[in-house]
């Protein structure tokens, strides 16, 4: 009986699957009930790659890297079969960035490395995909990764978001 109340006081949909209803910063961090957080970025929308891309820079540049994953995230999963490592690599690298914010040194460093070598390992000449500056992307995220190593300090994430087509150098 105390498994099943715990269960029932959590939010669930119908299949079981957790949707929070708690508000959340603009790093995704969950609030308390009833605090003002940031609008929630729609789950399961299908866009094209363009506005993929548009959509994730803008959320990146609002130091929203946890949201940009979310539109990374529903490219990855509607997205064609040949394009998925791509954009799976994308969302590493903006969750790295919100671990990177959010003080999680090693864990940002981590998942930005991966996220480069994901982006390092893509068939297509440069620029890639959609004008998708693939190296600049990449070095970026090792420059990134290597001054949390570096500093071991939380970064903003506004201010060390990547361009995602030409010159994604670190701001």
């Amino acid at each position: 009986m105390g498994s099943s109340s715990r269960q029932d006081d959590r939010d669930r949909d119908a299949e079981g699957r957790a949707r929070s209803s708690r508000p959340r910063d603009g790093l995704g961090r969950p609030l308390p009930y009833g605090a003002q957080g940031v609008e929630r970025q729609p789950e399961g929308v299908v866009r094209a790659p363009g506005d993929t891309v548009a959509e994730a820079q803008a959320l990146l540049d609002a130091g929203k890297p946890f949201h940009a994953h979310e539109v990374f995230e529903d490219a990855w999963k509607s997205g064609p079969d040949a394009e998925r490592g791509l954009w799976r690599s994308l969302a590493q690298l903006a969750v790295g960035l919100t671990h990177a914010a959010r003080g999680n040194i090693k864990g940002g460093s981590r998942l930005l490395l991966r996220g480069a070598a994901g982006l390092d390992a893509r068939p297509e000449p440069r620029p890639g995909p959609h004008g998708l500056d693939l190296s600049g992307i990449a070095d970026w995220a090792r420059v990134l990764a290597a001054r949390l190593e570096r500093d071991g300090s939380p970064v903003d994430a506004a201010a060390c978001a990547p361009r995602l087509t030409g010159g994604a150098g670190l701001g």
